[in-house]
């Protein structure tokens, strides 16, 4: 009988092999498309850019529904009646499923909802540590698993760079004007997680490959990592190059964990083909 169970959702881009390992729930986010509304994880990111390529319209995405999270802490529940539901959310700053958890926990005092402040391989960098902090420590009382969950989410960092700008600009977060003059000047922005914010922090100028180099290497440096593990994140069109520029990086730092993971529907309708990023935990 577990003690606690973890839930997440799909925007963590958590594999299902990783979930089943973990025995992680994973709460459905949604991606609208073509008058069909489809739970993340359910069909693969590349029939987003088709369907853009084809009509160029970009799918709609949304968050968990109260009645998502209804259906899970009840299955949850009746399989494991005497565990405690530790519910490890996606940036409520960007999306509406923490307030859904939080209807959906209301008069259930066995589920404990924290904000990860993070997004994508970020929340599942913080989860899947949370999961393996649990295996090392069956017994350890639910105030000391909020501390430790507390200080994961201080110490988390993630950045990337979007490969498709156009995807920014048909989402309504980059204007025409700034697409054209990004483009002009090829500009590449890094955006970063800032407290549970999507923020552009950086610009670097030249080519995807100079531009994720730059990035990369800053980020390093601006961040004292923990080298225990990371978190490198792409989708379909990325460069073999970029892909082994930022391995040999991490191991040049001294990585002792290197995990490669791709974007999931709800993150690939944001940030378009090609995109590169990182996530790790800064060391104290």
């Amino acid at each position: 009988m577990k003690k606690f169970v973890i839930v997440a959702e799909s925007g963590s881009d958590i594999t299902p092999e990783v979930a089943e390992r973990y025995g992680i729930y994973i709460a459905p986010m949604h991606v609208s498309f073509s008058g069909t509304s489809l739970d993340d994880g359910t069909f693969p990111a590349s029939d987003i850019f088709r369907h853009y390529e084809k009509t160029g319209e970009l799918p709609r995405t949304s968050g968990c529904t109260p009645q998502d999270f209804f259906t899970l802490f009840d299955r949850i529940h009746e399989e494991e009646p005497e565990a405690h539901i530790v519910y490890l959310a996606y940036s409520a700053c960007t999306t509406c499923s923490y307030e859904s958890a939080l209807i959906a926990a209301q008069d259930r005092d066995y589920v404990t909802a924290i904000d990860t402040k993070s997004v994508s391989s970020g929340q599942g960098l913080v989860v899947t540590n949370v999961a393996r902090f649990l295996e090392s420590n069956p017994d350890v009382s639910i105030d000391e698993l909020v501390a430790y969950i507390n200080n994961q989410i201080k110490q988390v960092r993630m950045m990337f760079i979007p490969g498709g700008l156009e995807f920014l600009r048909a989402g309504g977060r980059l204007s025409n004007g700034a697409y054209l003059g990004a483009q002009l000047l090829r500009i590449k922005p890094v955006v970063e997680i800032v407290d549970g914010k999507l923020i552009a922090t950086k610009k670097m100028r030249g080519s995807m490959e100079k531009a994720c180099a730059q990035a990369t290497d800053a980020f390093l440096s601006e961040n004292n990592p923990d080298t225990t593990r990371v978190i490198l994140i792409r989708n379909e069109g990325i460069s073999e190059s970029i892909q082994e520029m930022a391995y040999n990086r991490m191991k040049e730092a001294g990585f002792k964990e290197i995990d490669w993971v791709n974007t999931g529907c709800v993150i690939s309708s944001h940030c378009g083909p090609g995109s590169y990023g990182v996530a790790l935990i800064a060391a104290e």
